[in-house]
């Protein structure tokens, strides 16, 4: 028995113990929900008669032939893309703001970091009540003689309001993550550039950029993942509407299944949100070799 458990058998046990809480993990909150999605997407599951009964793919021909999906799609685009560019481009500049150690950054760091640890829910209901027809932001449009819109009920200004709200209570994530990428940035490049008759803006998209594309890598990804999960604002904000200007992919899953109680058309809307996700996942991840040059 001695012989058995020589260094080698007791090393990968040890291995085994460390990774066995990840795995557990990743099979009973990831494998096994994903399984049990498919499984019902393959049935019609009745709650109040709790009956199950198996129709196929009867869900997945009801999503290719929904009318409601494409503008639902649309929807879910115009937010995920307005989200990500003006979330990253924000978060870039301020952190090149930050990063120039000038009096008072450690005031607006902690200033536009506050709203990511700030509950959803209860931000949400805040601009809420500013956003409204007489809300806060209409009362100080009023007083410099303008008239503001009803926010959140016009077609062309209530998916700008949840673009604005979620980038604002999220860009200060991607502000650290930039500025501290930018304080890793050797500061004899600058001055060898400057030296050789470079201006700011080559410095840069020739030094900066290239050398913190591992964590614009990591940000878009983050900031894209979340932006097809986003949910909570706009079941607080406008309810996807009006009509479906702002019913994006998640919240049409969950009217589909906990509103009209389609729970498996809500299975198959849940797969098809996986499958978006993995795939510009997948897509980000393969692009990296043209654009991050520093993985090191």
């Amino acid at each position: 028995m001695a012989g058995f458990w020589n260094m080698r058998r007791r090393n990968n046990l040890v291995g085994y113990l460390f990774v066995a809480p990840q795995l557990i993990g990743s099979v009973a909150f990831v494998l096994l929900p994903l399984l049990l999605i498919g499984w019902y997407s393959l049935h019609d599951y009745n709650v109040l008669a709790e009956t199950v009964r198996f129709t196929g793919g009867q869900n997945y021909s009801k999503l290719v032939h929904d009318p409601n999906l494409p503008s639902v799609l649309a929807a879910t685009a115009l937010f995920s893309i307005g989200v990500t560019v003006l979330n990253l481009a924000l978060a870039l500049f301020l952190a090149l703001l930050l990063n120039q150690r000038l009096a008072g950054t450690t005031v607006f760091r902690t200033l536009f970091f506050s709203p990511v640890v700030v509950s959803l829910v209860a931000w949400a209901i805040v601009w809420q009540f500013l956003l409204q027809s007489d809300g806060g932001i209409n009362g100080m449009l009023h007083a410099t003689g303008v008239s503001g819109p009803n926010w959140l009920r016009g077609n062309g200004t209530a998916m700008l309001a949840l673009i604005v709200v979620q980038v604002i209570k999220n860009v200060g994530l991607n502000m650290v993550l930039f500025l501290a990428a930018l304080q890793g940035v050797p500061h004899q490049l600058y001055e060898a550039a400057e030296i050789d008759g470079a201006g700011r803006w080559t410095r840069l998209r020739r030094i900066t950029v290239p050398l913190i594309s591992p964590t614009i890598l990591l940000a878009s990804i983050i900031t894209v993942v979340g932006s097809l999960q986003a949910f909570a604002q706009i079941a607080v904000l406008t309810q996807g509407g009006p009509g479906t200007s702002t019913t994006v992919l998640v919240y049409y899953l969950y009217q589909q299944a906990f509103q009209f109680q389609h729970f498996g058309y809500g299975a198959t809307l849940s797969l098809l949100l996986f499958g978006i996700v993995a795939l510009l996942t997948a897509v980000q991840w393969r692009m990296r070799r043209k654009w991050v040059f520093n993985e090191t």
